[in-house]
């Protein structure tokens, strides 16, 4: 979904990354730069823009503070939006990448000062936000127009304060499915029948690896059951409810065991050859899809424009989608109101209505990012949707049906911290030849070093 540091380039709290990559469809915003105030706007990352037509006189300005590209511009909403308030207008300052925009939105709201009339915040960094800026933020529970019962309850809960302040509105989710090429499924003597492969693996992440098994004693030369280790962890993490923290706040990454157990099935995964040894989103793996290196990817919404924009014109259609063994989630953002901000009743009102079912809608047909509010599961734009990749799948049904089962997570302060440490510090050096458990061992001590920070 905007995967997003650029929206999708590492592991966040899901097991997944920081979606919102500038190259994806899908969107997350940010404001401006570490160096730069986020009201001067601009990150030092070459990808800042703020867009103003400087005909806003007698107007009252609403500025956006975003990461990535959400899509509500793309998707005209803004331009619909002052048409209905023409006293209105809508500024957007955008940083590319989440790990430039995140710390910059963090000094912000410590000194109440700098902000954006909306902040957008990264579902990794939501549990952060919400327990330690949680009195900075507006609460939106009290916006005009907004229900709690039009957003899927645990996308609700995760911007929710113990008190029970709702300090961001949901935009967009990443309920996962898995993305398999019919073509390279066939050669390698598999089902390519959706509903057939979704029974074989049903309930259980072994069952796919199974499959993997099966696919790696036909393969097409040269290619791997899946795209990369921090891809399948991200999955498989993404549908636990319990994962680095537990209900009262505490880490338990390293004595959970579904913590370890998926590492480690990944880990096995990586050193059997049945994913791919490249980084998620970086230029090797960018490869990988354009040459079709790879047989089936975790596919949350956000993934199927990823594939659409590394891939060879001749890719279009052979894609299918699976339901995924479990359901998950990888991916989507909030956008949250700063009380210190300039126009807060205004900025409170135009949060609401950017995340109302109808515009969210709006955005999953054009921008694709897969709505958090289940009204819209039964709208054309989202039930009937199909995706040029993916041919006649039923993407719109597979996602909602994902989307609705997800279990309502424990989302802690430095998930991303851990899920990225995971990765990159732990499953990518058994790409290089370590054992899992030497992997497992130099995660846990670099995750362990920078909690203590």
């Amino acid at each position: 979904m905007r995967g997003r540091t650029l929206r999708h380039s590492r592991l966040d709290s899901r097991g997944g990354r920081t979606r919102r990559t500038a190259t994806r469809t899908l969107v997350l915003a940010v404001s401006a730069a570490m160096s730069a105030g986020l009201l001067a706007g601009c990150a030092d990352d070459g990808g800042d823009k703020s867009s103003s037509s400087g005909d806003d006189k007698g107007k009252t300005v609403v500025r956006l503070g975003l990461f990535g590209t959400f899509g509500f511009k793309e998707a005209g909403l803004f331009s619909e939006y002052e048409k209905l308030n023409p006293d209105i207008k809508i500024e957007e300052n955008v940083t590319q990448r989440n790990e430039n925009y995140y710390p910059a939105l963090v000094n912000h709201l410590t000194t109440s000062a700098g902000l954006m009339d909306i902040q957008a915040v990264e579902v990794g960094n939501i549990a952060e936000v919400v327990s330690t800026q949680g009195d900075k933020l507006e609460d939106l529970s009290k916006a005009p127009g907004v229900k709690s019962s039009d957003w899927l309850d645990w996308k609700w809960q995760q911007a929710t304060t113990k008190d029970g302040r709702t300090i961001g509105l949901g935009t967009d989710v990443g309920p996962v499915a898995i993305c398999y090429r019919k073509d390279l499924f066939k050669e390698a003597g598999l089902p390519t029948d959706r509903e057939e492969l979704a029974k074989l693996w049903a309930g259980d992440w072994n069952k796919l690896i199974d499959v993997g098994e099966d696919y790696q004693k036909n393969a097409p030369k040269g290619t791997t059951f899946m795209d990369s280790p921090g891809g399948l962890m991200s999955a498989i993490l993404g549908s636990e409810k319990v994962r680095f923290y537990d209900e009262s706040g505490k880490v338990i990454y390293k004595t959970n065991p579904v913590v370890k157990q998926s590492f480690m099935q990944t880990a096995k995964a990586a050193k059997d050859g049945l994913v791919g040894a490249q980084t998620q989103f970086q230029p090797d793996w960018n490869t990988t899809v354009a040459n079709s290196k790879f047989a089936a990817i975790a596919c949350p919404p956000w993934m199927l424009g990823t594939l659409k924009e590394h891939s060879k014109p001749e890719a279009k259609g052979k894609w299918d989608v699976a339901v995924a063994p479990k359901s998950g989630n990888w991916g989507g953002a909030f956008l949250a109101v700063p009380k210190s901000g300039k126009n807060v009743k205004e900025a409170a009102k135009l949060a609401a209505w950017l995340t109302a079912p109808e515009q969210q809608a709006k955005l999953f047909k054009v921008q694709g990012g897969f709505p958090s509010a289940p009204a819209t599961y039964t709208m054309p734009q989202v039930l009937d949707a199909k995706n040029e990749m993916t041919g006649d799948a039923p993407i719109g049904k597979i996602f909602a049906a994902a989307a609705k089962t997800t279990p309502v997570q424990i989302v802690g302060p430095k998930d991303q911290v851990i899920g990225s440490s995971l990765n990159d510090n732990g499953l990518v050096l058994v790409t290089k030849g370590k054992s899992p458990e030497e992997a497992w061992e130099t995660a846990t001590k670099t995750i362990d070093n920078n909690l203590e920070k």
